[in-house]
């Protein structure tokens, strides 16, 4: 049924706030200030020390929050820069450099957002609407080659998809500084998730002055990099460093509230050697781990932080390779992998199988998850799975095919790549698979320039709406990157961004989920991730997000 203007926002925002009620997150372990009945608990005793110890799986890839595209790259940017609004640890859209949230028009396209008066970047110069405008325009211009600016602009932001083309200028972006502590921003329709789009990191500022004296050396060390928000990177030696530092910075608007004095981070790709280090008192908190022989060891234990997060893991196929522009054949392939021996054998971990792209409890429509009343695709059927193959390789007229299999350099990710691997040889006679396991960094290059068949990855959600996992297949879209095309796809992509009725844009979404899945194979979903970490006990105010940046260091206190 139509809804007004006004009355589409108020019901995307009642969407957005059951979404967050659903996904909140915080650690577990937290304390709280008052006992049951009322009764004050006793108050926290602080450690001496406030230093944080804390593993991750992999390096940094890019610290420059208009380049990066990597969640552990957006996680650094959030904790060193602040933008115009945050998530605080209840998945609540809080202001950070704004003042509050922003004053619309009468149609909601026009944002009008005044920024806090007393916030500077670490070197003591005010932040202002201007360096907004920078970043803005820097992600936008084509010479930089965002992979998010375009992404996130066209279509959304006034002008983008003109500057895009060349057909406009990148001062003509929609945004403007009215003054140092007024910006105004334009969109091209109303975006009624707005706020909690402008949480992303691609939004944040940048110091034009400072950007431009580093050059082509911009992030790319921590010498060359400059804070506004909780923290500043002290220690990082560039996209190849497996250790890094942050410091709390001391003219962040909100220092007081900051109690974490340094964080020291190191690169652990074994599970097991981070399940050691946590149990010998050398890390506070350790990176997501997913086998079963380590978590069996901590179940049940307080230390112990599960939850399932809105992230899909799928094999892409790369069409560019004539075997995989078959059908018969990309269908025998996402057949073909047992996805609940996967989750059950080799992560046990608690994660699902995935028989679709936008995850189970991400996003609700009165009061109704996103997949309740949407079918699952492509579930695993082996003996389908064959005789499409067999299918196939004779419309291809060849015996066997050879694909390069690109995936992870983590322990995790080398067997849970053994396991597909080894069921879709089995399965699959006649397919061999080379196996590339590559860091991080080296994942994403070789993805974005489409050098592989098959690349085992991943999406999380930048953002609260289902469109942030259904726009990625575009035709030329910047994560497509598998050159996947279909005119009818985008026409539903384009028809649920101009749709006002939330029922049938709804629909559509689904439609087109059906259509990406089911008719075409363009890609085949293995599974939906639940996230195991462990936090020493005495850590408090760790908080997990649904979307953009994975944790938040700031509100973290570190007890006796």
């Amino acid at each position: 049924m139509k809804k007004s203007k006004l009355s589409l926002l108020l019901i995307l925002t009642l969407v957005l706030s059951m979404f967050l009620a659903a996904c909140s997150g915080g650690n577990k372990n937290e304390g709280t200030d008052k006992k049951e009945g009322g009764e004050k608990a006793p108050k926290e005793q602080l450690a001496d020390e406030q230093v944080l110890n804390i593993l991750e799986s992999s390096e940094i890839p890019a610290m420059d929050s208009v380049l990066a595209e990597d969640v552990i790259g957006f996680t650094m940017i959030s904790a060193t820069t602040e933008g115009l609004y945050r998530l605080d640890p209840d998945q609540k859209v809080i202001p950070g450099v704004a003042e509050a949230a922003p004053e619309y028009n009468d149609d909601k396209t026009v944002l009008t957002i005044k920024l806090k008066k007393d916030v500077k970047w670490a070197d003591g110069s005010p932040v202002t609407a201007k360096d907004f405008v920078y970043a803005w325009q820097r992600a936008i211009n084509p010479d930089t080659a965002s992979p998010y600016g375009p992404y996130f602009m066209e279509g959304k932001i006034k002008n983008a998809s003109e500057i895009v083309k060349g057909e406009a200028k990148i001062e003509d972006l929609g945004i403007v500084a009215k003054d140092d502590h007024t910006l105004e921003i334009t969109l091209v329709r109303p975006i009624p998730f707005i706020e909690s789009y402008l949480t992303f990191p691609l939004f944040y500022p940048q110091n034009q002055k400072f950007v431009e004296a580093q050059g082509d050396k911009y992030a790319s060390s921590a010498a060359t990099l400059i804070s506004n928000g909780p923290f500043k990177m002290t220690k990082w030696d560039g996209p190849t460093a497996t250790e890094w530092v942050l410091e709390k910075n001391d003219n962040y608007w909100n220092a007081k509230d900051v109690t974490l004095t340094k964080i020291n981070f190191n690169v652990s790709k074994d599970p097991q050697a981070s399940a050691n280090a946590f149990t010998a008192g050398e890390a506070d908190i350790t990176p997501k781990l997913a086998q079963a022989a380590i978590l069996s060891q901590y179940e049940g234990d307080p230390a112990l932080l599960r939850y399932q997060e809105p992230s899909i893991f799928w094999i892409k196929m790369n069409q560019t390779n004539p075997a995989l522009k078959n059908e018969n054949i990309r269908r025998a392939i996402a057949l073909a992998v047992d996805k609940q021996a996967l989750v059950d054998d080799v992560l046990a971990n608690g994660s699902i199988p995935a028989n679709f792209v936008v995850p189970k409890g991400f996003t609700f429509y009165e009061g109704k998850d996103f997949r309740e009343k949407s079918n699952e695709f492509l579930k695993t059927n082996k003996e389908e799975a064959k005789k499409l193959w067999d299918k196939g390789l004779q419309e291809l007229g060849v015996k066997e095919v050879k694909l390069v299999y690109v995936g992870g350099d983590t322990e995790t990710s080398k067997l849970s790549d053994a396991f597909v691997k080894d069921q879709l040889e089995k399965t699959l006679p006649g397919l061999s698979l080379e196996m590339n396991a590559v860091p991080f960094k080296i994942r994403i290059d070789r993805e974005n320039n489409k050098d592989y068949d098959l690349l085992f990855g991943g999406w999380g959600p930048d953002y609260a709406d289902p469109m942030t996992f259904m726009d990625l297949w575009l035709t030329g879209g910047s994560h497509n990157n598998m050159a996947y095309s279909n005119p009818e796809f985008d026409k539903m992509i384009q028809s649920a961004n101009e749709n006002t009725d939330l029922a049938k844009r709804w629909k559509t979404l689904q439609d087109a989920e059906k259509l990406l899945l089911e008719k075409d194979v363009a890609l085949a979903p293995m599974y939906q991730r639940s996230v195991n970490l462990l936090i020493q006990p005495n850590v408090k105010g760790f908080a997990h997000h649904a979307f953009g940046p994975d944790y938040s260091y700031q509100w973290i206190k570190i007890l006796k």
